[in-house]
């Protein structure tokens, strides 16, 4: 089944639920957030939602079509890392409405999705996640003042257009800060980064 919404003006996005135990639930969600539903696969700029029960478990292997969207009993920091790492976006089954499943799909259909501040609350005051390094053993890199202006803004989720008008400078400075800051963290994109940068104890 599929659900099609606008995740932003002029940008259709596809919600596709795969088969699961629970995939039901969030398909009557759908319906009741009034998205517009339709057979068969979608195409490009398909949502892929999986329902699972532990969000580290499901990552592990998986292999659908992104963007993605996980709809998890279970999220852990270790999950809740990967997931950032995957650029795969999480949402507690327990949290689970018609809003917040909306509000989802459009960060997840989004170029950089971001990751809400209860997530990033989560991973800043928990441990680190089984096997991972403490502090002692990785020390956080060293950033500039506009490397962590723009840093903190790319988790809010601001693109580089909006990084530029709030830091009021052009899209090609945030554009090399962006490459400065993902060389330090040595992280293979931007939700890479920021879950680096959580890691680190940076954000």
């Amino acid at each position: 089944m599929t659900a099609t919404l606008t995740a932003a003006p002029g940008v259709p996005t596809t919600l596709c639920v795969l088969p699961s135990r629970h995939a039901n639930r969030v398909r009557a969600l759908a319906h009741r957030a009034g998205l517009d539903c339709a057979p068969g696969p979608g195409g490009p700029g398909t949502v892929t939602v999986v329902v699972a029960d532990d969000a580290e478990q499901a990552l592990r292997g998986l292999r659908v079509p992104r963007p993605l969207l996980l709809v998890c009993d279970t999220v852990g920091r270790a999950g809740l890392l990967g997931a950032l790492r995957a650029g795969v976006v999480v949402l507690r089954a327990a949290d689970l409405t018609e809003e917040s499943l909306a509000a989802a799909v459009r960060r997840a259909g989004a170029p950089h999705p971001s990751i809400p501040y209860p997530e990033l609350s989560h991973l800043l005051t928990s441990g680190p996640a089984r096997g991972e390094p403490g502090p002692r053993e990785d020390r956080p890199p060293a950033l500039t003042a506009r490397q962590f202006s723009v840093l903190r803004l790319m988790a809010e989720g601001h693109g580089n257009a909006g990084i530029a008008r709030l830091l009021h400078c052009s899209e090609h400075t945030v554009k090399n800060v962006v490459y400065e800051i993902m060389a330090r963290l040595q992280a293979r994109n931007r939700a890479h980064a920021v879950a680096r940068a959580v890691r680190h104890g940076l954000i």
